[in-house]
């Protein structure tokens, strides 16, 4: 295994498996460049790093390792290699190493890139570099929207399943009058409209709705207009995730907002954001997530693998890019190859199931997977029953209601 320095730049692992061609012979003259290269390309030192970050490059390793236990000898792919980089939350910079990645590394495929405008941007570099990109940590709908291409896919969720989840339900459940308030970039704004088009199917109206700077780490000018809004807003909506969610709770709560007739609803929350706050500063709030570790006995067991690898408990996003990883290299497996026409053809319109995805489709016309979403509430202390307890399923969206019925006509793959 050979590791290189995290500092901004780029790590990788290479996993070999047994009886490797060594060249670009390597996996019966099917494979280039001698080998598969995953790449991770996420937020490995801002807001998102706990969401993500490091962690998730243990999770792909981990898909990777999977697959050799599965195939070994007759692994279409002889040796894996697992590249990681920080796009630190800049389109620039996640187009910049992008290409990098593509070109220099010479990776098969990039995963997760958190941060729509950085999603938005490599989605770009995957169609112009006619390479597979599998997006799991970016909410924007353009990337099965007019920003979808041949080679980019969608995977664990968007501001669609999260709005008509989250939105839908607090909204029938007599919370008509809304103030959101959203990150100023891509994810923030397609979040804003998402949510303000379920709740207003849902019966309820958005009062106000206010773009906030991002990052950001002062929220007090949205957070004290909010009761003095005329209606009065019975829902603060915050669209906001990982350092910024964190830091918006801690002074919705410093300004006792609940208090004031104002709940708090969340757009999109991480397992590691309760754990920065604790079950008690977001007891009883309900959200939208793609997968709970504690879910069943199979979440429950990949997590006690990924735990015993990292020392903590596994946020929804490593566990997706665990599943997008290890559904990537069967569809290797499949086609034999890594060409990514074909690689492309094996992943249009399958059906999966593992311990992640549950009545899983990758729809074939815009390349979102749709798959079982979930409505969870957080739970107070009292209830935690060991460390990172934090999240109670209260039902089951099917897939078919979780993301949108139809494919976005502006889509053209």
């Amino acid at each position: 295994m050979r590791i290189t320095g995290w500092s901004g730049g780029l790590a990788a692992a290479t996993l070999v498996l047994a009886g490797c061609g060594g060249g670009p012979g390597g996996g019966g003259g099917a494979i280039s460049d001698g080998g598969v290269v995953l790449a991770v390309l996420n937020d490995q030192s801002g807001i998102y790093a706990d969401t993500s970050g490091r962690s998730t490059v243990e999770a792909v390793k981990m898909a990777v390792d999977d697959y050799r236990a599965r195939y070994g000898d007759k692994a279409v792919a002889k040796k894996v290699e697992v590249v990681a980089a920080d796009h630190q939350n800049k389109p620039e910079i996640a187009n910049s190493k992008a290409q990098e990645l593509y070109d220099r590394e010479h990776a098969d495929v990039i995963l997760d890139v958190p941060t729509s405008s950085a999603a938005l941007a490599v989605a770009t570099v995957a169609r112009n570099k006619k390479k597979v990109f599998i997006d799991v940590g970016a909410a924007s709908t353009e990337l099965e929207g007019k920003a979808c291409n041949k080679y980019t896919f969608h995977y664990g969720y968007n501001s669609y399943m999260l709005a008509h989840g989250t939105g839908g339900e607090v909204t029938k459940d007599g919370a008509k009058n809304w103030y959101i308030v959203y990150p100023d970039y891509a994810f923030g704004q397609d979040m804003n409209r998402t949510f303000s088009t379920a709740i207003q199917a849902a019966g309820g109206s958005v009062v106000q709705a206010d773009p906030t700077p991002f990052p950001n780490d002062n929220f007090s000018t949205f957070l004290l207009k909010a009761p003095g809004l005329d209606p009065k807003p019975q829902v603060l909506g915050t669209m906001h995730a990982g350092g910024d969610l964190v830091n918006l709770v801690k002074q919705y709560n410093e300004y006792k907002l609940r208090d004031n007739g104002v709940q708090l609803a969340l757009g999109l929350l991480s397992m590691s954001d309760i754990h920065s706050l604790g079950p008690d500063a977001l007891a009883g709030t309900r959200y939208t997530t793609m997968w709970a570790w504690t879910f069943d006995e199979q979440t429950r067991a990949w997590a006690d693998k990924f735990q015993a690898r990292t020392g903590k408990r596994p946020t929804s996003n490593m566990a997706a890019n665990y599943s997008a990883a290890l559904q990537y290299l069967e569809a290797v497996q499949r086609a034999g190859t890594d060409n990514s026409d074909k690689v492309v053809a094996q992943l249009e319109g399958h059906t999966m199931e593992d311990m992640f995805v549950r009545n899983g489709t990758i729809r074939a016309q815009d390349h979102l997977l749709l798959h079982d979403a979930y409505l969870a509430q957080v739970k107070p202390a009292t209830e935690v029953k060991e460390p990172y307890d934090y999240e109670k399923v209260l039902k089951t969206i099917p897939a078919a209601e979780a993301f949108q019925p139809q494919p976005d006509p502006a889509c053209k793959l």
